[in-house]
């Protein structure tokens, strides 16, 4: 009896150590996605552009001083950086770990951010908007500019997540507004352009404008992925969420989902390991 009571307590802590170290791999093993987008619109100067997009850091940290995540973002050689927001998290904030990502990144490639929900739940994004310039971020809110190589140029807007709105039922309104408000001045609308918004689930907006691709992040990937099937739950999207990783297509406009490399509410994922995007632009002139 005593024999077959200890084999019983070392299989159980065989498979806790097992479980144990698949969530810590599921949580901290960052993986790379890669996607070409092909345009007519895009001048020829920015064929093989390297776009490389981070979002939904929530403080968290990859290593010191964040070692593990920057050194997979230099080593593929990114022409620009897009951060599509909650690069803190409102429930727990520590913005060190941000900052420092932030500090390295600038480094490697310009940086363009745009906010998401949990800065603004935060109460504290003024202060951290200030530091984030003062790093070398550059801040996209409700504000459109444009990327030259020699004599051809693309577009980039960014806008505000709506959640600093106080009625939910009125966000995709205000969404709307940022949007007209950052484009109100854009010269030539033939240009090949890029929109950075937190979330995924107001795609069918985004395409009504025309961009060219958009860049998105909020749904976590839907948090545990379901093998064949996809993401389980999402904010403002709900169960088995429509957007939740990967690209997706509407008349011209494409949108790509971005996992995320954080976690907030639910502190576990599930066949959803952390995520960074790389998008290839190709111009088929």
């Amino acid at each position: 009896m005593k024999k077959k009571t200890k084999k019983k307590w070392l299989y159980f802590l065989i498979g806790m150590a097992l479980l144990i170290y698949f969530f810590y791999f599921q949580n901290n093993s960052i993986v790379t996605s890669e996607y070409t987008i092909s345009s007519d619109k895009l001048p020829q100067n920015f064929n093989e552009y390297k776009i490389v997009q981070l979002s939904d850091l929530h403080s968290k940290s990859f290593g010191n001083d964040q070692s593990d995540l920057v050194k997979k973002v230099k080593k593929l050689e990114p022409d620009l950086i897009l951060f599509t927001g909650d690069l803190i998290d409102s429930e727990r904030y520590d913005e060190k770990p941000s900052l420092i990502l932030m500090e390295r990144l600038v480094q490697v490639a310009p940086v363009y951010y745009v906010t998401g929900n949990h800065e603004w739940w935060s109460g504290k994004f003024n202060t951290l908007e200030d530091k984030l310039k003062n790093i070398g971020v550059q801040l996209l809110r409700n504000t459109a500019q444009e990327i030259t190589i020699g004599t051809d140029k693309i577009q980039i807007i960014g806008i505000d997540d709506p959640s600093n709105v106080e009625e939910t039922y009125v966000e995709r309104a205000k969404t709307e507004e940022n949007i007209t408000n950052s484009i109100e001045e854009i010269e030539g609308e033939d240009n090949f352009q890029i929109l950075l918004s937190h979330r995924p689930e107001m795609f069918s907006l985004y395409s009504e404008y025309g961009f060219d691709v958009v860049f998105s992040g909020h749904a976590h990937g839907g948090q545990f992925r379901i093998p064949f099937v996809g993401g389980l739950i999402a904010p403002d999207q709900g169960l088995f969420p429509q957007y939740t990783s990967g690209k997706y297509k509407s008349d011209n406009t494409t949108i790509i989902v971005n996992r995320g490399l954080g976690n907030s509410i639910i502190p576990i994922r599930v066949f959803n390991r952390p995520e960074i995007v790389v998008v290839t632009l190709s111009s088929v002139k």
